[in-house]
C-alpha cells in the first residue's frame, strides 16, 4: 500500500541552511521511488494555524518510506533542514484502491 512522506514548514530561521538542504536532499532521493505529489504549490489554510510551505513525497510502501527517511544520505540532508526551520514530518500509509 503506498506512503506518503510530508513536510510542513512552520517557520524559517536560518535560510542559509535551507538552501543548503535544497541542494543536498535531492542527491539523497536517487535510487528511492518517490513521485512528488505537493511541492511548494499554491495553498489557503482553510482550518488550523498557517504555515510557510508543504510537500508531500509518494512511496510504493510505508517500509520504503521509513528506509529513505532513515538513510544515511537522507539523515545528512536533513541536518541543514533541522537549522534552517521548524518542520513537522510525517510518514502515513495511504488508503487502499477499491477494484472497480
Amino acid at each position: 500500500m503506498v506512503a506518503y512522506v510530508i513536510f510542513i514548514k512552520e517557520r524559517t530561521r536560518n535560510q542559509g541552511e535551507v538552501e543548503l538542504y535544497k541542494q543536498a536532499a535531492p542527491p539523497a532521493m536517487a535510487g528511492h521511488p518517490i513521485t512528488f505529489r505537493i511541492a511548494h504549490g499554491q495553498k489557503e489554510v482553510v482550518e488550523g494555524p498557517d504555515f510557510e510551505d508543504m510537500m508531500m513525497l509518494e512511496f510504493p510502501t510505508f517500509a520504503e518510506a521509513k528506509a529513505w527517511y532513515s538513510s544515511p544520505a537522507y539523515q545528512a540532508a536533513s541536518q541543514h533542514r533541522f537549522k534552517g526551520a521548524d518542520y513537522r514530518a510525517i510518514i502515513v500509509e495511504g488508503v487502499a484502491q477499491k477494484p472497480n
